[in-house]
């Protein structure tokens, strides 16, 4: 059997994707027999202008080869992001056409790595393994509301696009269930529910040695962007808090000047911006810390996500503030212990249930034994390998 495998994330870059596919890859290998064969095409790291790493450009083992494509640099705007895919797109199609294979698996959180995944799978005429981690056409009708003039054509384009792509594909995966209702209209594909997981390197993190201190540390981890909105939570909340707490912010992404600008407007001076760091000095961050951050922007696409930080946040005993709605609130009531919950965009409400709490830390009961990466990635391999 040989499989196709289309992700724009993959080791060594830092993002949800790359630590998504990057371990279910390595599964694929370990269940397959020895005359199959997987080729993978993703890109050059990417994800963050201030993180800069390089992959092998073709790297081959005795049953795989991966080829990353390098695209140019974009600061994840709209406009830059479909540049740099519209690189990737047509390499991969150059790519894969010099192949013949028995299977395509794409992974897409925007819609357009599903839809390349549809194009080489029509044109081969083999079945199509879709894993959608985001719906694409809920997150456009939303980033463009107001503007009708782009959106209603956008969103009749899009549509159509998503259509072709999840109408041919053998068997979706979905990463939240909260997706469900929304693909209940594509009746031909199998469906799954392999959601987000902990990573290998966060199951064994030692109990964090850190004491009680005067000040509290809040951190969040990870990507800067409009569906993250914490320009509209952190610079109030660290204003209305005060100087015994302290937040912590490390990653990048679009919005990160615009933070900044508004961190600067209020005067704020308990908030700290760092760059992207090594998921091993992620832990000690997280050690560090007497809360963790997690913050969905309030858009009606972002009822249906499930939030891949909080499954890396569950493995340490900290406890978890999350501003979520919809599904992911659902999620954090059934399986989490240790939490603090709020409507996106609450300010009010967060602060008073942070100068309210007085639990510390707690480990999430058996969150991490439920949800490791390696054992959803075991079943998920398996039926990959079953979609014949």
């Amino acid at each position: 059997m040989k499989i196709l495998f289309l992700t724009f994330y993959f080791e060594p870059d830092l993002c949800a994707g790359s630590f998504r596919n990057t371990p279910l890859f390595r599964e694929l290998l370990r269940q397959m027999d020895e005359k199959d064969w997987i080729h993978v095409i993703t890109t050059q790291p990417n994800r963050y202008q201030s993180f800069h790493v390089e992959g092998q450009a073709r790297e081959i083992g005795d049953n795989y080869k991966i080829d990353r494509i390098r695209i140019p640099e974009h600061k994840s705007g709209f406009v830059d992001q479909a540049r740099s895919f519209r690189v990737f797109y047509k390499e991969a199609l150059r790519l894969a056409g010099r192949e013949r294979y028995d299977l395509v698996y794409a992974s897409s959180s925007r819609l357009f790595t599903a839809f390349l995944g549809r194009r080489i799978a029509g044109k081969q005429g083999i079945p199509l393994y879709l894993d959608i981690r985001d719906i694409f056409v809920d997150t456009i009708k939303d980033v463009f509301k107001g503007r009708e003039v782009i959106r209603i054509p956008a969103g009749i384009c899009f549509e159509w696009i998503e259509r072709y792509t999840f109408s041919g594909a053998k068997h979706i995966n979905l990463v939240s269930e909260g997706f469900k209702t929304y693909f209940e209209k594509y009746r031909k594909p199998v469906y799954s529910y392999f959601t987000n997981g902990i990573d290998d390197i966060f199951l064994d993190v030692p109990k964090s040695k850190r004491q009680a201190a005067e000040v509290k540390v809040i951190t969040y981890a990870g990507n800067i962007g409009s569906g993250q909105g914490l320009e509209k939570v952190i610079p109030m909340a660290a204003k209305k808090l005060g100087d015994r707490y302290f937040f912590r912010i490390i990653g990048d992404g679009g919005i990160k000047t615009l933070l900044k600008d508004r961190i600067k407007e209020l005067g704020v001076r308990n908030v700290e911006l760092l760059d992207p760091v090594s998921r091993e000095k992620l832990i000690g961050y997280y050690n560090d810390s007497d809360f963790l951050f997690l913050h969905l922007n309030d858009l009606e696409a972002f009822k249906k996500v499930l939030p891949s930080k909080l499954f890396e946040y569950a493995a340490f005993d900290k406890p978890i503030i999350a501003g979520v709605g919809g599904y992911a609130s659902q999620f954090i009531r059934e399986n989490l212990s240790n939490y603090i919950l709020f409507a996106p965009t609450d300010v009010e409400s967060m602060v008073e249930q942070i100068l309210k709490f007085d639990r510390g830390n707690q480990e999430q009961g058996d969150f991490v034994n439920k949800f490791a990466r390696k054992n959803i990635m075991k079943e998920m391999a398996r039926s990959i390998l079953e979609c014949r």
